[in-house]
């Protein structure tokens, strides 16, 4: 009996056995279809998908930045260049801890606030793998000593890259201005795409204005990369397209020379040519080293620029506003001849001051003891304050502002260059607008001579002389002169004419020989400076003017030597050369110079010599006060 008893149980469980492994195979056959099921979704269904996740981790788009365009001068010297120039990358990706990566670059480049700051906003704009610019402009020295501890620097990258340089620095600044790194601004006013890869923009100037012409457009390559992210190989290219070279109109001899005689002056000055609006020189001194911003200014060095009480910054021949003084003159003139409020041979009495009838007040005149009996011509000439007064009395101001309209006064003249201000022509319309407030008839007064609330900028100045010295012909002052047309060839711009300014030819006549006595003859402003030595070959047609500072009392008197430096009277001067063939209009600035025939009639003297090759030599023989 026991012995069937052990042989029951026996069976029993080999019956159990037999149902457990029955269920275990049963279990191990359902994970392996289910194994199979998910490895055949795998390599099947999502094949493509990960097929494209395995290819772009070991291949990559990298962009190339283009090459930007050079700038040359009329005569093909280069005004803005490229060359190669050593620079700290870093691809984040493959850096790590970035700051621990950051401290131990400190013990190889002199990374300020600044540079990290700028590449930490970099960063934060960059795409995957995109290396980011931290330090530019490095020394031959600083790349062997990275490169030897390269392995320690994951990430890190020492590439040459084509980088902005100005051979001529400050002289050119102002006209020329600079490139520097792309911040988040400058991305609101692109296409990020276009600028993919490049790490510099124009910021001013012509470098700004003709950004699109200058910067090209980038390129990309794709380049097989292993698992740390290291380029391999390069699989194809796409070449940028290189940015387009331009020829400006201004004369770099002559812009030099023009700063040169400023002799270390503030001040302003532009050269056109009458007949074609082309821009030969434009000044504004001092100036400040563009390339100080191509590499990223320090933030102490940008303080010390701000804070420079010459204003290294700022262009005065485009942003500058100043009254125009007696510069305004003979457009004054030109309007009471064409109004008919008089003619040029009407002659009167010009004492030291002038009232207006009814009123207490006395306009003085810049002679205290005025200038006698004077005529159209000779009241220009000696530029008689009292003439014009009267001539504004009985012209009044709604019959003048038209004229100095005409010649762009109170209007910016669309020179292509960035920061150009419109200066202001006063009227009963304006001030009512500005101020809210009436015309008052003395206001007539003191613009008729330039003064009150008019202003202007050197370049408006020197584009109503253009005017002046084209008799009424108006053409658009222009700093570009030719561009590549990708094909080697330069494609030259041309003049555009604007609407004239209309007068009787015998109106011209008068203001034209005003100016050649302003300068030509013993009682001009302008004969102690250049007339008493004239240049050999030419005579100059202009106009002197002082720019007032401050204002005066009635019975007070204006002298220089009691006053601080920073009171005295901008220097002004307008001209036109040769008098009878305008090939040059100048205007001249020289703040708080004092006199404009002492000290700006002379420096524009030697810019109408630099480019005319006229006689180098001057003398003060007299110090004249307008």
């Amino acid at each position: 009996m026991a012995g069937r008893d052990d042989y029951g149980q026996e069976q029993q469980d080999q019956q159990r056995y037999a149902v457990r492994i029955l269920l275990a195979l049963v279990l191990l056959a359902a994970v392996l279809l289910l194994i199979g099921w998910r490895l055949s979704g795998l390599q099947v269904g999502a094949h493509t998908h990960f097929t494209t996740l395995s290819e772009n981790n070991r291949l990559r788009v990298e962009p190339i930045a283009p090459s930007r365009g050079v700038i040359r001068d009329r005569n093909g010297q280069l005004l803005a260049g490229n060359r190669a120039s050593y620079q700290l990358e870093v691809t984040v990706e493959q850096a790590g801890n970035l700051d621990d990566l950051l401290e131990r670059l400190h013990d190889f480049v002199e990374l300020s606030d600044a540079d990290i700051e700028r590449f930490r906003r970099g960063v934060r704009q960059r795409r995957p793998f995109q290396p980011v610019l931290l330090k530019a402009g490095l020394d031959d020295t600083t790349v062997a000593r990275i490169a030897v501890s390269r392995h320690e620097l994951p990430g890190v990258e020492i590439e040459a890259r084509p980088m902005r340089f100005y051979p001529l620095g400050d002289k050119f600044s102002h006209v020329v201005g600079y490139v520097g790194r792309i911040n988040e601004q400058d991305l609101a006013r692109v296409d990020p795409r276009a600028y993919a890869g490049s790490s510099h923009i124009g910021k001013i100037g012509i470098e700004r204005y003709y950004e699109d012409l200058l910067h090209g457009r980038p390129g990309y390559r794709q380049v097989e990369v292993n698992a740390q992210g290291r380029v391999i190989r390069e699989l194809s290219v796409t070449p940028p397209e290189a940015g387009t070279d331009i020829t400006l109109t201004i004369d770099a001899d002559l812009q030099r020379a023009a700063y040169r005689s400023l002799a270390g002056r503030r001040g302003a000055i532009v050269a056109l040519d009458p007949n074609n609006g082309e821009v030969m020189a434009l000044v504004s001194a001092p100036g400040f080293d563009p390339e100080m911003f191509v590499h990223g200014i320090s933030q102490a060095a940008f303080s010390d620029l701000q804070s420079d009480p010459a204003r290294p910054l700022f262009n005065r021949a485009l942003t500058g506003q100043y009254p125009p003084g007696s510069t305004v003159k003979p457009l004054v003139g030109l309007a009471a001849l064409d109004e008919g409020i008089t003619t040029a041979d009407r002659r009167m009495f010009a004492r030291g001051y002038f009232q207006i009838p009814g009123h207490e007040r006395r306009y003085r005149d810049w002679r205290r003891e005025g200038h006698g009996w004077v005529d159209m011509s000779r009241a220009i000439a000696v530029s008689s304050d009292v003439y014009f007064y009267d001539l504004a009395h009985t012209m009044g101001i709604d019959r003048m502002v038209p004229m100095l309209g005409a010649f762009g006064l109170g209007q910016r003249v669309g020179i292509d260059a960035t920061g150009e201000r419109a200066g202001i022509l006063p009227s009963r319309d304006w001030k009512r607008a500005t101020h809210d407030q009436v015309w008052f008839p003395g206001e007539t007064l003191i613009t008729a001579i330039g003064q009150g609330y008019m202003l202007s900028t050197p370049l408006q100045m020197a584009d109503f002389t253009a005017t002046l010295a084209g008799r009424g012909q108006r053409i658009q002052p222009r700093l570009l002169q030719s561009m590549d047309n990708g094909n080697g060839e330069l494609e030259r711009l041309l003049p555009q004419p604007r609407e004239p300014v209309q007068a009787a030819p015998e109106h011209w006549d008068t203001i034209h020989e005003s100016l050649i006595e302003a300068v030509h003859t013993r009682h001009g402003t302008a004969w102690g400076s250049i007339g008493s030595r004239p240049p050999t070959n030419y005579r100059i047609a202009g106009k002197t003017g002082t720019s007032q500072v401050f204002g005066l009392g009635q019975d007070e008197e204006y002298d220089e030597d009691e006053l601080p430096r920073h009171l005295w009277d901008h220097a002004l001067f307008v001209g036109y050369a040769p008098a009878d063939d305008p090939q040059i209009a100048v205007a001249v600035l020289v703040e708080h110079g004092g006199s404009g025939g002492r000290v700006a009639a002379p420096v524009a003297r030697e810019v109408m010599d630099a480019f005319l090759k006229g006689d180098a030599g001057m003398t003060l023989d007299v110090a004249e006060d307008e």
